[in-house]
């Protein structure tokens, strides 16, 4: 494992949060985040380039790592860390061929089956969800619950897990204690009228003390 996952896994939303994916970098980044995936399903290429790239200058130097949701291309041409991928993604046997082994190659599954196949797969940890509803997708999968994320861990052992969809903290205790090693959130920081920055701390430290129990 070239990494651990952290308990938050923070997924930048420039539609909801009105920030650009740099500025919500910086943010998070002064808050202590160290990993964080850039997502956008809107920008041109060219517009997600530059912000990956700015990105990675906010989190680099404080000894955060960056990863791009779906495209290996941007994520290479930028120099990230690595790619969270789909189902409808290129592979992640052919992202590793092209990024190389010390890429961080997340995937999603949204049934036992893909996570089960997902076990033979050359990534670094699944991601299972939507957990619950989640308004981050015009076509969202359906959803999962908390139960899923106990089956799903019983079924790929230690293999690193993320749960996803719909999660804030009144539902972070029952997500983690369910077997998740870290919950992805989206619009839970990227609505915060406090700010992203002391959201991401405010879960971070709930997580922490789940953890701890």
């Amino acid at each position: 494992m070239k990494f651990s996952l952290p308990h938050i896994y923070p997924i930048t939303d420039a539609g909801i949060s009105g920030l650009a994916h740099h500025a919500q970098a910086r943010a998070l980044a002064g808050a202590g985040c160290r990993f964080l995936q850039i997502r956008d399903k809107q920008a041109t290429s060219r517009e997600l380039y530059e912000e990956v790239l700015r990105s990675i200058g906010e989190m680099r130097p404080l000894g955060g790592r960056v990863i791009v949701n779906d495209r290996v291309d941007i994520a290479m041409a930028a120099g990230a860390d690595g790619v969270h991928l789909g189902q409808s993604d290129l592979s992640p046997a052919d992202a590793r061929k092209l990024m190389g082994e010390a890429a961080i190659i997340g995937f999603s599954a949204h049934s036992i089956e893909q996570a089960l196949h997902a076990l033979a797969l050359p990534i670094d940890y699944l991601a299972i969800g939507p957990i619950f509803d989640t308004r981050t997708k015009a076509d969202p999968d359906p959803t999962v619950g908390v139960e899923m994320i106990r089956q799903v861990r019983l079924a790929i052992g230690e293999m690193p897990l993320v749960a996803i969809g719909g999660i804030d903290s009144g539902d972070l205790q029952d997500v983690l204690e369910a077997g998740a090693d870290s919950a992805a959130i989206i619009s839970g920081l990227a609505g915060a009228s406090a700010g992203i920055g002391a959201r991401f701390q405010e879960l971070a430290e709930l997580a922490n003390t789940v953890k701890q129990l």
